[in-house]
């Protein structure tokens, strides 16, 4: 693959929901943290991600047709590559991660559940994909999941966006 140290991520955002109203900045803070992986990960090739958001209803489609689970969940990750080999889209030059999809009405109710920001519940939810997108597992429990855990914790909070600093005060809860 080719190489560069300054490799960034085109990432492609699409709304495929009505239910809920995408904030303002949701797009930006999405495309930050897919670079932000990428960067802690020191991938040094042009990547490409497709981020979707979906309503319930839609992932649990998807999680059906995909996984077998007739439930909706959070957000799902298609990665494309395997061991650390991707294709390469030729007319841009950058390689194929994979698909992310987020169900917006399940960001927001875990948003309003664990009491932090709906940005840091998106933030997580795309970090947490990316980490999948990449390689990494945290299906069987063990320290493969606890690795990710503590790298997704890493990069959120070079975001900004760790668990200390998202939590709702008081006075800004709904």
């Amino acid at each position: 693959m080719e190489r560069s140290p300054l490799a960034r991520a085109k990432v492609y955002i699409a709304n495929r929901q009505k239910k809920t109203k995408i904030p303002t900045g949701a797009r930006l803070l999405i495309k930050r943290c897919c670079n932000a992986v990428l960067a802690y990960e020191k991938v040094e090739f042009p990547a490409e991600i497709s981020v979707s958001f979906t309503d319930d209803e839609g992932i649990r489609q998807l999680n059906g047709s995909y996984r077998n689970k007739d439930s909706a969940t959070d957000v799902l990750s298609f990665p494309m590559g395997e061991d650390g080999v991707y294709d390469k889209n030729e007319e841009t030059g950058n390689y194929l991660l994979g698909d992310i999809v987020i169900s917006m009405e399940r960001a927001v109710e875990q948003a309003h559940l664990y009491g932090h920001s709906l940005e840091r519940e998106l933030g997580f939810l795309t970090v947490h994909s990316m980490f999948h997108l990449l390689g990494y597992d945290h299906e069987a429990g063990g320290l493969e999941a606890r690795v990710m855990h503590e790298k997704e914790e890493a990069v959120l909070s070079e975001l900004g966006l760790s668990r200390d600093n998202t939590f709702l005060k008081p006075e800004e809860e709904h």
